[in-house]
Formats: structure tokens, sequence, C-alpha cells
């Protein structure tokens, strides 16, 4: 650990697994904690510089690195941009490393983060021209994966509706591989809202649909990609119910063209956001 990390946190010995802002941290591990702490953690490098960027940008707030003496030394320009933001730096054993983190292989560098999280209407402000809407989804892998796409595919938002995985566990932030801190981030129990406040904002509804009768080479053969639209995607097992479909302005679905039987949701909802983002920026 270098004298300028040293300097923001004087003591001697480094935090245990008992330490109390330690114990405190681990809370977030669990949604419960998160959502009474309204703070959550993002772990390794990538998400750790994504979230410094974040703060920085006064979108958010970085409040604590927790940091190992090895993964400090091994992320120097990253324990040192948080220095010169003046984010607290905690220096932690191995140990307690190990406790805050949720992966088989801790890092060692993990940042206590305000919510990425923003009001509805915030996300979708402005003229949005391509949204994800993940609805019913539990999976945070899956989750965190399409925010990735999203974010790759120039999308405006990732929308989290109704009974969905929190954007903030764990697995999803890790998935997300730094894209939850790029683009706007909301979560809305009530479905029907976020499809009402879609229309408003001038956005096509389109059910991601496995059963769908048309597909997307159809609809781009018509030109209906080029318009701008919010992709609403179901859960990984069951898709979205037919109640939600028949809410919605259209459906299609991934063609086939091989005999696999179907697409896992984060590859189908590559597929779709691609389509549309390539013929938006043809318009």
């Amino acid at each position: 650990m270098s004298d300028h990390t040293r300097a923001q946190r004087p003591e001697a010995a480094p935090f245990t697994e008992r330490t109390p802002r330690v114990v405190a941290a681990r809370r977030l591990t669990r949604r419960p904690g998160r959502d009474r702490a309204e703070q959550f953690l993002a772990e390794g490098a990538q998400a750790v510089r994504e979230a410094l960027a974040w703060s920085a940008s006064g979108r958010g707030r970085v409040h604590e690195l927790f940091v190992t003496d090895t993964a400090a030394e091994r992320n120097q320009p990253i324990v040192h941009a948080a220095v010169d933001a003046g984010v607290r730096i905690s220096v932690i054993t191995d140990k307690a490393a190990a406790g805050l983190s949720e992966t088989v292989t801790p890092q060692g560098l993990l940042a206590v983060c305000d919510p990425v999280d923003v009001p509805l209407d915030v996300a979708l402000r402005g003229t949005p021209r391509l949204v994800a809407v993940l609805h019913g989804v539990t999976d945070p892998g899956n989750a965190g994966t399409v925010v990735r796409v999203a974010d790759a595919a120039g999308a405006d938002a990732v929308i989290f509706a109704g009974d969905t995985v929190d954007p903030h566990n764990g697995k999803c932030v890790r998935a997300s591989t730094g894209s939850l801190f790029h683009l706007p981030i909301t979560r809305a129990r009530d479905a029907d809202e976020v499809f009402d406040a879609c229309r408003t904002a001038g956005l096509t509804l389109v059910a991601a649909d496995g059963y769908a009768t048309d597909d997307l080479d159809t609809a781009d053969h018509r030109g209906d990609l080029g318009h701008p639209t919010a992709w609403v995607f179901g859960s990984e097992a069951h898709g979205l119910p037919d109640t939600v479909i028949a809410t919605l302005d259209t459906s299609l679905k991934v063609p086939i063209y091989g005999s696999a039987e179907s697409l896992n949701l984060a590859t189908a909802a590559a597929v779709c956001l691609y389509a549309s983002a390539k013929a938006l920026r043809k318009v």
C-alpha cells in the first residue's frame, strides 16, 4: 500500500470482518440491507473505475473504497483516483474482502455507492429512441448482461418493471461490467405505468416473443425498426405473459435459421436491440 493511500486511513492494522464498517457493508450484499442503507457494492476494477467516473460526473456518490493491500498495489491508478476524489479509503484483510464479495475469487476492491436508479420520468425525458424494459426478469446475470448490451447498442435507458431483480444485486452489477453507471436505470413496480410512460415519450412498445407471428426480418423490411422503440423482455423461463403482450403495440420474434430451439434472454435482447439500433442509425 502506498503512503498516498495509507494517509487516508492511518490506522496500522487493516479492517477485519468484525470491524463495524465492514459489518455494515456486508449487509449490502442482501437486498433488504441495500434498501435500508440506500447504498450498494460495486466490486472489481472495471466496476469501481466506472463508479468513480459516475461519481465525478455528479450523478451519484462513491462513499467508501474497501481494498486489500494486494489489490491496492495492483490497482494503484484507481486507488489514487479515489483518494483525489476525496473518497474514504479503508484497507481490509483478505478475509474481510471475502466476506464482502459474492464471487468465488474475491477481487479485494469494492466501492460503496449510492443507488444508480432514477425516477421514470427522468429516464425517459427528452426524446428517447431506444429503451430496454425488463419485465419479471429474475436472473441477475441476465439482467446485468442486458444492461451491458443496451449500453453497447446506444440505448437511452433500461427500465426494471414489475417483479424484476434488483439492478444493484451483486451479480447484476458484475454482469453489467460498469454499464450500470453509463445510462439511466429506473425501477417501477407498476408495469402499466412504465408502458404508459413509454408511449407518452413517443416509443412503440414491442414485445420480444418467441411465439410472435412476425419476426425481425419482416419488421426490418417494412421499416418498422426505424421508429423509436421500447423493447419489452420477459422472464428467462416463461417469457412475457399473454396478458402483458396483449397490452403492447406489437410483438416480434428473433428468426431461428438453424436447429436451436430458442435463444436465451441476453442473446435475444442483443439481437433485438442491435437490430433497432442499426435501423435507427439509418433514419
